[in-house]
């Protein structure tokens, strides 16, 4: 079976600091992987390696059955045309309109105007912004700004969508909004999801499959609905919140 997203053994340094020292994850197409772990575990840093933005220092990484090692840049973007990424803090275009925003990867693809015209509008409606095109992003809510995102990780359908923290600093009521939105697109497309919260008890609702990242490595990897009750004492005091503990 070819995976959506395979790391293996990767290592990944930042100055004198080790980030990554040996971490393994595999995720099969169609699935609903939620990553967790404390903060500066490097749940970011997971992101930008699986598409393609950043390099390991030592070890491979597969996206979508193709191995990303020794591609060139040609290579490289039609594999990152395949993915789909809504950034922590929304990388949004200030100088784009919301519409312009939303295009961008069709733009890139080579889409034809009159097609992103039409799917612009599709997304900005299923994501509950349909007219708000024109608009700039500074004169959005924060949440409508997170909605603007998954509008344009998801324009051109890929294969992987990954969100970094696509609920932070929302309200519940919006956080439930945005996790429902997430789960109607992913059912739509049968693409796959890789999805970083600190909001655990919303993403475990939400993921089929738990990743709790912690000093380093995978530490854990299972069933969402098991995670509350995992046999590892880290896993289960992170998960549920208690004071008392290893952490």
């Amino acid at each position: 079976m070819t995976h959506a997203l395979r790391l293996q053994d990767v290592h990944k340094r930042y100055g004198a600091r080790d980030v990554l020292t040996g971490l393994s994850l595999d995720l099969a197409r169609g699935g609903r992987l939620g990553v967790i772990g404390p903060a500066g575990s490097g749940k970011t840093v997971i992101c930008k390696l699986a598409c393609g933005l950043e390099a390991p220092d030592r070890g491979a990484i597969e996206l979508l059955g193709e191995p990303l090692a020794g591609k060139r840049e040609p290579e490289l973007g039609a594999v990152w045309r395949r993915v789909g990424m809504l950034f922590q803090n929304h990388a949004l275009f200030d100088f784009m309109s919301v519409g312009e925003n939303v295009a961008f990867p069709l733009v890139r693809r080579g889409v034809a105007g009159r097609e992103i015209d039409d799917r612009v509008r599709e997304r900005l409606r299923a994501v509950g912004l349909a007219g708000n095109q024109d608009r700039m992003p500074f004169e959005l809510s924060g949440g409508m700004r997170k909605r603007v995102g998954i509008a344009r990780a998801t324009v051109a359908r890929p294969e992987l969508v990954i969100y970094d923290e696509p609920t932070a600093g929302l309200d519940p009521v919006t956080t439930s909004k945005i996790y429902d939105l997430i789960r109607a697109d992913q059912e739509e497309t049968g693409g796959t999801v890789v999805l970083v919260s600190s909001d655990v008890d919303a993403l475990i609702q939400f993921a089929d499959t738990i990743a709790m990242l912690y000093q380093g490595t995978i530490h854990y990897q299972g069933p969402a609905a098991a995670a509350r009750d995992a046999d590892d004492p880290v896993v289960r005091q992170f998960v549920r919140g208690e004071l008392e503990g290893p952490l």
